[in-house]
């Protein structure tokens, strides 16, 4: 009897585009802090840079292949359930929200709204498009500069192309912390209106 196969989300090749991207966003990010004040680090990149060997190396548990007729590219597993829990805790949510839950600072992220297929490399350029106006509403509301790994914003992507696993997103996914400043940046009311709908 064959092991039960494991759901999750196939690439097509274009998808590299993303993770280019999102190395490049990442360096533009760098390049821009080294010349305005520093803020308050984000939390989650003292993890990041705990452990380089970490960073540099796929995780055992989320193997990455090999792309045909291509030397050292790699592509990442893409998993919804683990983007829907990054969505909230990397703060993503105090901006955009899903299924009803989050700020409303931006655009909404629900899968249903968006085209049947995914072209990411459209998805990578509005990140890059938007990485400014990003980057100074996340210090506003979060106090500093959301960072991501290339396998949590593959995660994150699809995530925000699930509309099943978007359907479990509710106001319990949202740490304390991140809930702490959003009552902060919205204001008790709004946040208090959104619990009561999805309780």
């Amino acid at each position: 009897m064959s092991p039960p196969l494991k759901r999750s989300i196939r690439l097509s090749p274009a998808m590299l585009a993303v993770m280019l991207v999102a190395v490049a966003f990442s360096a533009a990010a760098a390049a821009h802090e080294s010349h305005v004040n520093k803020t308050a680090p984000d939390p989650a990149a003292e993890t990041l840079a705990a452990s380089p060997t970490e960073q540099a190396m796929p995780r055992m548990d989320r193997m990455m292949e090999t792309m045909p007729g291509t030397v050292n590219l790699m592509m990442p597993q893409m998993d919804s359930a683990r983007g829907r829990k990054l969505f909230a805790s990397k703060g993503c949510v105090t901006c955009h929200s899903i299924n009803g839950v989050g700020g409303h600072h931006a655009a909404a992220l629900d899968a249903h709204g968006m085209l049947p297929m995914m072209n990411p490399f459209e998805f990578a350029a509005k990140m890059w498009q938007m990485a400014p106006a990003m980057i100074d509403a996340q210090k506003e509301n979060l106090g500093y500069q959301i960072l991501f790994t290339g396998d949590e914003l593959a995660d994150i992507i699809a995530f925000v192309h699930d509309d099943d696993e978007q359907h479990k997103f509710t106001e319990a996914d949202i740490p304390p912390e991140i809930r702490k400043l959003m009552h902060h940046a919205h204001g008790e009311g709004h946040m208090d209106d959104q619990e009561s709908h999805h309780h």
